[in-house]
């Protein structure tokens, strides 16, 4: 079974800065898509922002220009750069991998969420 280990959440003042990471445990064949998404109190879980393999990134409306995505593919890891946070960040977010377990079978994964918090 893949894990996804999220580390970097916490409390921080409006525009504050946080950095997310999530690291993939247990031998894989490879990583398609790696990304964030977020859940707010009452609401639906949205994307947040994600990555191919390649480096292709794909952002939220919401987070363009504050929020940057990145990854070590050596490392199975994905990070999220969040500047300029604002109170509607706060939610609880989750990383997501798109993960070849073997050349022929990919399954989608999430991690156990960690939590961030942006007071105003």
């Amino acid at each position: 079974q893949v894990q996804l280990v999220e580390s970097g959440g916490g409390l921080v003042q409006a525009g504050g800065s946080l950095t997310l990471s999530c690291a993939a445990s247990r031998s894989i064949f490879s990583i398609d898509v790696m990304g964030w998404y977020r859940q707010a109190p009452g609401k639906q879980r949205e994307l947040v922002a994600d990555i191919t393999s390649g480096g292709t990134r794909k952002y939220a409306d919401s987070v363009k220009g504050r929020f940057t995505i990145s990854r070590d593919n050596a490392k199975k890891m994905v990070y999220l750069q969040m500047n300029s946070l604002k109170p509607e960040d706060t939610a609880v977010y989750y990383c997501n991998a798109q993960v070849w377990t073997t050349p022929l079978v990919r399954n989608n994964y999430w991690g156990q969420g960690t939590q961030v918090t942006v007071s105003s």
